[in-house]
């Protein structure tokens, strides 16, 4: 068998084998079992308790470095970590402060979808 010969089936298999997995990797997943746990540890982490988590672990460790006096070097570690814990907790309190939503998915050329009215935030909405 010739190298063009061996080429041109590994291509051509290459091909039919993209072409077949195509739609597998197109398939939206439907329900793994890891999904409803980290769902519930999303809806934990962003939810208004953790909200007042984050004021409150900002609040102490913020109040530990600024008058916690002479703190010995872990427990000044200890109180960044709380501090930036906090602020990871309350980002999105925080970005929502800010007036910032969720990303924003439109159509291709600006096109409407099926059963909206047409009417957006542009500058004729």
């Amino acid at each position: 068998m010739s190298r063009k010969t061996l080429f041109a089936r590994i291509v051509l298999a290459f091909a039919v084998g993209a072409t077949l997995s195509f739609p597998a990797f197109a398939s939206s997943g439907g329900s793994l079992p890891w999904e409803g746990p980290l769902q519930q540890i999303q809806q934990s982490i962003t939810g208004p308790v953790a909200g007042f988590i984050a004021l409150a672990a900002v609040a102490v460790a913020g109040g530990m470095l600024i008058f916690g006096g002479e703190l010995n070097d872990f427990a000044r570690r200890l109180m960044y970590v709380v501090l930036v814990a906090g602020i990871l907790l309350g980002a999105t309190q925080i970005v929502a402060l800010f007036g910032a939503t969720g990303a924003s998915i439109g159509t291709a050329g600006g096109e409407s979808m099926p059963g909206s009215t047409g009417q957006g935030a542009g500058a004729d909405g």
